[in-house]
């Protein structure tokens, strides 16, 4: 079943700007930590030679879990109903 709760590791994306850690709508990350017992997460942004520029803790409400697999429709009517 696909969900967008994140997990360790998940590739998230910002849906919010950030501007005082000068990060942006649509920028992305990974999620490195799980924080306050879900409640928020630490997100690792790195460029593309692996080097991280931003480390901060986010809450669910300020990035998205990206998908790289197709959801089958099992799941879909499953998300829908839950």
């Amino acid at each position: 079943m696909t969900t967008n709760t994140p997990k360790l590791l998940d590739v998230v994306a910002l849906i919010v700007d950030l501007p005082e850690c000068n990060l942006w709508r649509g920028q992305v990350g990974t999620v490195v930590e799980v924080l306050a017992n879900g409640a928020a997460f630490e997100v690792e942004f790195s460029d593309r030679n692996g080097r991280t520029y931003e480390s901060l803790g986010l809450r669910m409400e300020q990035f998205m879990v990206l998908h790289f697999e197709p959801a089958s429709p099992d799941s879909e009517k499953q998300m829908v109903t839950a």
